[in-house]
């Protein structure tokens, strides 16, 4: 209950009594700002409207969103489910013509007004005569809906005021209905934006989509799929950049678990402390800075997966906790003494030698083992050759599609020079040198000259090695020549009109290179 505004008058405090009216719109004020259910909502305003203005049996409208139909949202003196079976079309009876018309209508005698369909059948209920008012609820001059109430019959009585504070209230409604409506349709987009994001993490991350076609990845695949539906805790091993945060999203959304949280830390970018809060959480106070409870990521990912990314780096003190929490299942946040348990399946990722470690005494032995029990090695991408084109070629059409360029092909001069590098970055550094390409490319075409100096080897480039101008301009010749020949299937006319020069020219570069247009025609 709200309180009464207080007045001094001479000196003393006078409770000012307001207007029913100006009472009635304060309370229906407050009921929309209560922020209940709507249908809940509109039944408690027309109970206010009966009780303190003698507007009887009220009834709100909606339009169906098709807008072909009219549907009583709440009716003071029917329940929901009754209502729920009365409809209107548009143009029919007061509430359709309402509707149709965006005015409102005030009937004195509903018994002598042809146009009152009577659905409700109020009149047999009440046995006496009725004025009926139905005004409209409308949005940017949309009419959405109808608010209606009737009174007993009085002669020579007007109800234009009624009709004004009936018009007011309907103004509150439509103000009200359009904040759930662009409540509903920003959690629509919100939840149509989560529905397309698991999509692309499902489709990104699915063991068929990580690329590779080597004996050395289909190993890993096969191991992928054996232990996905399982809940063994799997360490991934290898050297950094070869995809392992990649393999555990795999085994994430392989699972049972696939729709339950996917939660990664990194252990090497965080100290001790930082860490402990960050895996286990922590209570107010428990440290300098910490103003408020905090979750940790083992809670974070319950009934779902957590990664623990570079696990090599975590400290004795932390070891030992998570010993426990990979045998019993239960660890205290960072200054509580309640124990609480967790469900997370653990995957655990590495590019240290554990068994070094455990030799020199810096990681226990008995965590190895508990963590160790189904190893997966991802290989480096010098033993993996077979992939790198394969690789090159999905970094391109996705860089060729952010950066808006046409890119159809990477030139053979560049592929050797990607095939001969020994790739101590892996995937990681090849996804860089593509990028880079991409950037760098004017023609449509990855050359040899847009990768990083590092894979500018003699060998690869067929560079002599000084790098003088006379030598770049042959390379750059024999990549543009080599390029067209593919292109014309090793015809050495048709590649002359493709360079738009003489085919004398090009069989005089092509001794001149030592190309071999065979070698370049497509094999049958």
């Amino acid at each position: 209950m709200a309180k009464k505004p207080v007045i001094l008058q001479n000196g003393k405090a006078c409770i000012l009594q307001p207007a029913p009216q100006l009472e009635t719109l304060y309370r229906v004020s407050q009921m929309l700002a209560s922020g209940t259910g709507q249908q809940e909502t509109f039944t408690a305003i027309l109970h206010t409207l009966d009780n303190e203005l003698g507007f009887n049996r009220g009834t709100i409208t909606i339009l169906s969103p098709d807008g072909n139909n009219i549907k009583v949202e709440a009716a003071h003196d029917l329940s929901h489910k009754q209502s729920r079976k009365i409809t209107y079309r548009v143009g029919e009876g007061v509430t359709g013509k309402v509707m149709q018309t965006g005015k409102p209508i005030i009937i004195p005698k509903v018994s002598q007004e042809p146009l009152f369909l009577n659905r409700f059948e109020r009149w047999n209920v009440t046995k006496e005569d009725l004025s009926f008012i139905c005004v409209p609820i409308s949005i940017s001059n949309e009419v959405i809906g109808t608010i209606s109430i009737d009174k007993p019959f009085e002669e020579a009585v007007s109800l234009n005021e009624e009709m004004r504070i009936l018009s007011i209230i309907a103004g509150m409604i439509a103000n009200d209905l359009k904040s759930r409506r662009q409540a509903a349709i920003g959690r629509q987009r919100l939840e149509n934006e989560n529905l397309r994001l698991r999509h692309e993490l499902e489709d990104k991350f699915r063991p068929e989509n990580i690329i590779g076609n080597s004996n050395a990845m289909r190993d890993v695949y096969r191991q992928i799929h054996q232990v996905a539906n399982s809940e063994t805790t799997v360490l991934i091993r290898g050297e950094s950049g070869t995809g392992k945060e990649l393999v555990a999203h795999a085994i994430h959304f392989s699972s049972s678990r696939g729709n339950e949280a996917f939660v990664k830390i990194n252990c090497a970018a965080l100290n001790e402390n930082l860490l402990e809060s960050e895996l286990f959480g922590h209570e107010k106070g428990a440290f300098t800075g910490a103003i408020q409870a905090r979750k940790g990521r083992l809670e974070e990912a319950n009934n779902g997966t957590i990664l623990l990314d570079e696990i090599g780096d975590f400290s004795p003190a932390i070891q030992v906790k998570l010993l426990r929490v990979l045998q019993e299942r239960e660890f205290e946040r960072v200054g509580s003494n309640r124990t609480l348990k967790t469900n997370a399946r653990i995957i655990a990722a590495t590019n240290r030698n554990l068994e070094k470690a455990v030799d020199k005494n810096t990681f226990r032995q008995d965590l190895y083992y508990r963590i160790n029990v189904f190893p997966v090695l991802l290989p480096p991408l010098r033993d993996r050759k077979d992939d790198i084109l394969l690789l090159a070629d999905f970094f391109v059409e996705r860089y060729a599609k952010k950066t808006k360029k046409d890119i159809r092909r990477i030139s053979t001069p560049a592929i050797n020079m990607m095939v001969s590098y020994h790739w101590p970055g892996n995937v990681r550094e090849l996804e860089n040198c593509i990028e880079r390409a991409v950037l760098l490319s004017t023609d449509g075409v990855i050359h040899g000259h847009h990768l990083p100096p590092t894979l500018q080897t003699s060998d690869a480039s067929d560079t002599i090695g000084s790098g003088s101008l006379t030598e770049r301009i042959c390379l750059f010749e024999r990549d543009l020549i080599i390029d067209a020949l593919k292109r014309c299937n090793g015809n050495l006319a048709a590649t002359a009109r493709d360079l738009k020069t003489t085919a004398r020219i090009v069989r005089y570069k092509v001794k001149e290179l030592g190309i071999d247009p065979k070698r370049h025609g497509k094999k049958k």
